[in-house]
């Protein structure tokens, strides 16, 4: 790993933050789905990852050369493999003043982070549907102080109609592509919160999965890179995806039921294959917990019985599908 990647993290640990990952009794909210980075320190500054901002970084099987500067500004997004997708429009590669371009968060080929949502292969009219949902405030997410989820209520209030049709287009063109691996175990790696997203500890060590999943990038620096090729691995309990095909193909309310055999998604209800469990997870919380409204009068029926154990083995196996 790069050494300024090892000493930021090494700051990072200097600043322990207690996450409740093994939820005990009484305690519902799953912390782990909605990773926060750390406050500031009392005293100090937020502890940060060193950089060096001049020296050209590059990516694996990509001449462009960025730096660490061009990569996080986000005023213009880290195009790593233009050859992937097709022309981004201006409000996707470089959005304007006061919003963020699209592509920085969804990635220029859609495919999105565990902090964030893949947008490849939805339709344009869900889509245009979903900023609608954000502009009204019917997506205000299960933890307030979650920044992907403050940031795109902020963002979708400021869109145009043109700009908003011109970004639902474009990513409803695109084919969803999987970059998550599925493992069953009873360890995981012990992890920090970097950027609102799980990270393996510098330290290393394991502990017990409990019942949560813990999805982290299999290359950290990549990640951080912003490489919209970067893998993932999810850990989830053992006999998660037994299980949670037996909710997806023939529970009570089977999700093939509304999004499709091969859950590919069906007229304008949602692709869901192969997307990041930890997204999955959210979106069904916070369903059942009234934080997301909108057009899901039929998945609050569904998600209102199911119990964290059950939303886990759902994401688990969905996550595992070919997108």
């Amino acid at each position: 790993m790069n050494k300024l990647v090892v000493a930021g993290l090494a700051a990072l640990c200097l600043a322990p933050v207690a996450l409740p990952w093994i939820m005990g009794a009484g305690e519902e909210f799953p912390r782990w789905a909605y990773p926060v980075t750390p406050p500031p320190r009392p005293g100090g500054p937020a502890p940060k990852v060193a950089t060096d901002d001049a020296t050209p970084l590059h990516v694996p099987d990509s001449d462009v050369a960025l730096t660490r500067a061009e990569i996080d500004k986000g005023e213009s997004v880290a195009d790593w493999h233009p050859g992937d997708h097709p022309e981004m429009p201006d409000i996707v590669k470089s959005g304007r003043k006061d919003v963020r371009a699209c592509a920085y968060c969804h990635l220029p080929n859609g495919a999105g982070r565990p902090e964030t949502a893949s947008l490849a292969g939805l339709t344009e009219n869900f889509i245009k549907e979903q900023i609608d949902t954000f502009k009204m405030g019917g997506r205000k997410g299960s933890d307030p102080d979650r920044a992907p989820q403050k940031l795109m209520n902020e963002i979708a209030a400021k869109l145009t109609d043109e700009e908003i049709t011109a970004a639902a287009k474009y990513f409803s063109g695109l084919e969803l592509g999987s970059y998550v691996k599925i493992v069953e175990t009873d360890t995981v790696p012990k992890t920090i919160v970097i950027n609102d997203m799980l990270v393996k500890a510098p330290e290393g060590g394991t502990e017990p999965i409990g019942e949560r999943i813990v999805e982290v990038p299999e290359d950290l620096e990549r990640a951080r890179n912003r490489d919209p090729r970067t893998s993932y691995v999810a850990y989830v309990p053992k006999g998660s995806l037994a299980r949670g095909k037996t909710f997806v193909t023939g529970g009570a309310t089977p999700c093939i039921a509304c999004h499709g055999p091969d859950l590919h998604g069906r007229g304008d209800v949602p692709h869901i294959a192969g997307r990041s469990p930890s997204y999955i997870i959210r979106q069904l919380y916070d369903i059942q917990k009234g934080k997301r409204t909108g057009n899901v009068a039929p998945m609050q029926m569904v998600a209102s019985s199911l119990h964290m154990d059950d939303m886990i083995a759902i994401a688990s196996y969905v996550a595992s599908l070919e997108p």
